[in-house]
């Protein structure tokens, strides 16, 4: 009997011919991550063991994104903590306040190839799937264990498999497709269980729309989100320089890698089956306040807001701001609505400073914040007051995830998201 791409990587890791569902491996990671919220525990912990050295200094990532540039006193603490972690560790990956989010960059700079797996100290760690890698996130104890030990045990989770099938309209992506996804299943559908994402709308889909997908698949209590590599993966590795041929790089466990074998085989076993035809289907709305409470746009033409949010690990790259300065080129937002546009890095930002996205924003009545993921979790920037409703291109709409515990958060791709500043309501594009 086959194995899935996810069972294949968790074999290969472990250094074994075949594993099942169910049962624990102890796997030694390509890439650890960790940031400015469960760094400095990770690090208080890894002391508390008596560690001194992690076991490799070039294979553990630390990005501060979330309080920072810093908010506060307590935020600017926690960085200084990383900061002589990182120095006294010689950790090589460091990127400091601003620099961009964890989850975009680390693709950006090449440190995810197909079939690595890779832990982080952020549940949104999953957005790495869109490259083919087993990644996932754990908590900081976890962490702390794998930065010294150089390894982690796992459950092998169940794999089930997302169809998507048709050719969606121009306003339609990754994030419509996800929520579609969740609203079908719910935030425990997936509980433990890795969500491969396949079909011809996913072959047709761009990379960052798969990054989105990804990034989702904890929204529905996946262990990890995955999209088998193609030829428009290595594409994109190749065009952000990091491209090895389909070849593992040092370290990785795996020689002779090919797309090939990051395949499902054919006699697999799947949990299940879920299968969508996304030919009519319209941009997507998660409603408060789960991200499994999903309605199509044209229901929700009534809902008026104070806010919207356009970024994050979520939709912060760059075809995410072009979607954004598609709709509101010669438009201005709604002078009742704030808009945040936050660049998920800086070479996103770079690159939309040099295509006059910028421009766009800011002649829009637009605010272009730095890279962090401040808004998403209510950490700071964007807070709502009691009452307020935002439309956000983040990832959870959870009581009070944006500030008050009596506001609202309505989740939506770039496209919804821009139109509905234009219109101080929930909109659909073509209306704008």
């Amino acid at each position: 009997m086959g194995m899935t791409i996810t069972e294949k990587i968790l074999a290969a890791h472990a250094g074994k011919d075949k594993v099942r569902p169910g049962e624990i491996v102890q796997v030694r990671p390509d890439l650890l991550m960790t940031n400015d919220i469960s760094g400095p525990i990770a690090v208080d912990v890894f002391k508390s063991m008596g560690a001194d050295r992690v076991f490799d200094p070039e294979k553990v990532v630390i990005v501060l994104d979330h309080f920072t540039p810093n908010k506060d006193v307590k935020a600017a603490k926690s960085s200084t903590k990383m900061r002589e972690f990182a120095r006294s560790q010689g950790i090589v990956h460091f990127y400091d306040a601003g620099f961009g989010i964890e989850h975009v960059v680390l693709p950006e700079l090449g440190l995810i190839k197909p079939g690595d797996l890779v832990i982080g100290g952020d549940s949104h760690t999953v957005t790495y799937g869109a490259l083919g890698a087993f990644a996932t996130g754990v908590g900081s104890t976890d962490l702390a264990g794998a930065m010294a030990l150089g390894e982690i045990w796992l459950k092998v989770p169940e794999t089930i498999r997302f169809e998507f099938k048709g050719k969606p309209s121009r306003w339609v992506g990754g994030k419509d497709f996800i929520l579609l996804a969740i609203g079908r299943i719910g935030v425990s559908g997936a509980l433990y269980c890795a969500m491969e994402f396949g079909g011809e709308a996913i072959a047709d889909l761009g990379m960052d729309g798969r990054f989105t997908m990804c990034n989702m698949a904890i929204e529905a209590g996946a262990k990890s989100g995955i999209v088998e590599p193609d030829e428009k993966t290595l594409a994109w590795l190749a065009e952000y320089g990091c491209c090895r041929g389909t070849q593992g790089g040092p370290g990785s466990g795996i020689s002779s890698r090919t797309l090939d074998w990051l395949r499902s085989d054919r006699d697999c076993t799947y949990k299940s089956v879920i299968a969508f035809d996304v030919t009519d289907l319209e941009p997507q709305v998660a409603v408060p306040h789960l991200p499994s409470n999903v309605k199509p746009v044209s229901q929700l033409r009534d809902v008026k807001i104070h806010q919207v949010v356009i970024g994050s690990c979520t939709n912060g790259r760059i075809s995410d701001l072009r979607a954004a300065a598609e709709i509101l080129k010669g438009r201005k937002v709604s002078k009742w609505v704030r808009t945040l546009i936050i660049p998920g890095s800086q070479a996103v930002y770079k690159q939309a400073l040099k295509e006059g996205l910028i421009d766009v924003f800011v002649d829009s009545g637009a605010v272009v914040a730095a890279p962090t993921c401040g808004p998403c979790f209510g950490g700071y920037l964007g807070i709502l007051d009691e009452g307020e409703r935002c439309v956000s291109t983040t990832n959870r709409n959870f009581v009070g995830r944006m500030g008050h515990e009596k506001s609202e958060v309505y989740l939506a791709g770039p496209y919804v998201a821009a139109a509905s500043a234009v219109a101080g309501r929930i909109a659909h594009p073509e209306e704008v």
